[in-house]
């Protein structure tokens, strides 16, 4: 025996449904957004990338980890391609089967343990052990490299990644001076911001690049890229203040503002408090 609906019973059960999709794609818009009172956003030749902080971050201890095994911007834009399309350069505490961090690596595959690949320093520094081995990885086309590193289901999907990774590692190697802008509240947003630690900054900047770094620049582009560090992590130590080669940042500045002049800012190191 078949039930039949009146027109008017079939159409608020349309609007319904209409309206369930339309809330539901919105929360994926929203969540794939970064927030309007917090975020990064890198200007390159390229062209311009929204990131969250927590990426920014994570892009920042790629470019350290890269700097201090002393590798091509190749090897950085390879490994941001690879971050994109595995977490979208999120530390992802989950994953395929047992997959974890930025990379999607699995501790069953001998890659560590979950905490050690929950660290994007170590995360990072495995996925160049990895690369440094595949033969000709500077001259191969990106996809191929990463799948050499990674043994994906599907190694050409790294490929639609390329650009952006180009536009990321021009900021965060420190290529293109002051290409990285991040904005947060110091209070009442979404993450507590802490009170300035800039010798705590400046001993995990350490830990990225190497024992005994400090925020002295033996060249530009070495001190733009520890500028560059040193912004994705202000929310996270407070800083409130950045200055290098002419520039500084303010965290009163706001997303508006980015880097101004300052005839006060060294070349010779960067300036966090």
């Amino acid at each position: 025996m078949r039930r039949r609906f009146s027109p008017g019973v079939i159409a608020i059960i349309v609007i319904v449904t209409v309206l369930a999709v339309a809330i539901t794609v919105g929360l994926f818009a929203l969540l794939d957004r970064p927030s309007t009172d917090e975020g990064c956003r890198v200007t390159a030749a390229g062209g311009t990338l929204d990131l969250e902080i927590e990426q920014a971050q994570v892009a920042a201890a790629i470019a350290g980890v890269a700097h201090r095994r002393r590798l091509p911007e190749r090897a950085v834009v390879i490994a941001y391609a690879t971050g994109i399309q595995e977490s979208k350069l999120y530390n992802l505490p989950f994953g395929d089967r047992d997959s974890v961090g930025v990379f999607q690596q699995r501790p069953s595959q001998g890659w560590g343990t979950p905490e050690q690949l929950l660290d994007p320093v170590y995360t990072a520094g495995k996925f160049f052990a990895g690369l440094v081995k595949v033969k000709d990885y500077q001259d191969i086309p990106l996809h191929e490299a990463a799948q050499e590193v990674q043994r994906s289901a599907d190694g050409s999907l790294y490929a639609q990644h390329e650009e952006n990774a180009k536009i990321l590692a021009a900021a965060f190697t420190g290529r293109a001076p002051g290409a990285l802008h991040c904005w947060f509240p110091l209070e009442g947003g979404e993450t507590p911001v802490p009170a300035p630690a800039p010798a705590k900054a400046t001993k995990e900047l350490a830990r990225t690049l190497g024992a005994g770094t400090t925020l002295k620049a033996a060249s530009r582009r070495q001190g733009w890229l520890i500028a560059s560090w040193s912004l994705a992590h202000a929310q996270k130590y407070g800083l409130r203040r950045i200055g290098y080669d002419g520039r500084s940042w303010t965290a009163e500045g706001g997303e508006e503002q980015g880097w101004t002049a300052d005839p006060g800012a060294s070349r010779d190191a960067v300036r966090i408090s």
